[in-house]
């Protein structure tokens, strides 16, 4: 969006590791996987490897996996979340939403 500030990628991605357990940030930083067709710019795992090694601590090592199929990988997740059957419980149909609002989502999913 033309004229709006905000974080990158890499950012991102620290930011929200920083916010974990500092116990997993490790694997956290050696398990960065790209997902979805905005990564398929090339050379962008290099890249974000290299912005994440340069905010990370020095002595955290850093993994980003981009792998071939990341275009469908999201879709492919869904597919698989949605058709798990401990899954199904948390579907929320139109009626519900349209009844409860919001909060559904809270008691359905949390």
């Amino acid at each position: 969006m033309i004229g709006m500030e905000a974080a990158g990628i890499h950012e991102t991605t620290y930011n929200s590791i920083m916010k974990c357990d500092v116990d997993i940030r490790k694997d956290l930083y050696g398990n960065i996987v790209l997902s979805g067709g905005s990564t398929m710019f090339p050379g962008i795992a290099d890249r974000m490897s290299k912005e994440i090694t340069a905010l990370a601590p020095s002595s955290m090592k850093i993994k980003v996996v981009a792998p071939p199929e990341r275009k469908y990988s999201v879709w492919i997740g869904g597919s698989i979340l949605a058709s798990l059957s401990t899954f199904q419980q948390m579907w929320i149909a139109k009626a519900e939403y349209d009844e409860s609002g919001p909060s559904i989502v809270h008691r359905k999913c949390f």
